[in-house]
């Protein structure tokens, strides 16, 4: 250290300015650092809550509440008596399914064309839905793209408060479902169907139709079962709408 009165000069070696240099360059790569991180969460964040509300058009209620009697042999969801909740979605979802190509179990429905499950008629009444066999059956949509499926709506048949049995809702990326198979929604809980035991409940039919989360899962083929309901054998579809995100 040199004193020359009003000027102080320090002398420092070549290996401690080398040491403080690589101290400043350590703090300053440390606060780029904690700034990109927290730019990241801030921009996955932002990401997350670029959600909406689901919304659909809804056809004209044929009656109103649902039986307080539970029908025997069916395990359906105790009343709340308030409206279900809303489906969050990302905001960029939009209907994928209308006017695609549906083939089914039954190639000769007993009422009604088969392109009734995606023409976006939702009414209850005669013209409007197809009516399937007994037994296990399925209808099949195909999206003719891969997609990022978020929420499915199926009415089978509101014209009275009856229930489905053994609806199974499952995607894949191929028509045979032999690949990629996931299950989004399955209320058979005997695997009377043989698609295996769900923990879903059973449900009444209203115009409110039955709103389904599939989880964002990308696929190209919707596959939806039933196995008759309360008030006859018959299975039956007036529409369903699938939402999601086109992937390029």
């Amino acid at each position: 250290m040199l004193d020359t009165g009003c000027l102080r000069l320090v002398w420092i070696t070549e290996e401690e300015s080398m040491r403080m240099l690589r101290r400043l360059v350590d703090g300053l790569l440390g606060v780029s650092l904690a700034m990109w991180c927290l730019g990241g969460v801030l921009s996955i964040g932002s990401y997350a809550q670029e959600k909406k509300p689901l919304e659909f058009d809804l056809p004209k209620p044929q009656f109103i509440g649902t039986p307080k009697e539970v029908p025997p042999g069916t395990r359906v969801e105790p009343p709340s008596g308030q409206k279900p909740p809303v489906l969050m979605v990302p905001k960029d979802t939009v209907l994928i399914s209308q006017f695609k190509p549906v083939n089914s179990s039954d190639e000769e429905p007993i009422i009604g064309e088969l392109d009734l499950v995606t023409d976006g008629d939702k009414e209850a009444q005669d013209g409007c839905y197809v009516e399937l066999g007994p037994m296990l059956q399925w209808v099949q949509i195909d999206l003719e793209q891969t997609a990022e499926i978020h929420a499915i709506v199926v009415w089978h048949y509101h014209s009275e408060a009856r229930v489905y049995h053994d609806v199974v809702v499952q995607l894949a990326d191929d028509p045979d479902f032999i690949t990629n198979v996931r299950t989004v929604f399955n209320n058979d809980h005997d695997n009377s169907s043989g698609l295996g035991v769900g923990d879903d409940y059973e449900y009444f039919e209203t115009n409110q139709g039955k709103v389904i989360d599939a989880q964002g899962f990308k696929a190209r083929y919707v596959r939806l079962y039933s196995n008759g309901n309360t008030s006859n054998e018959q299975n039956h579809y007036t529409e369903v709408e699938v939402y999601g995100i086109p992937v390029e």
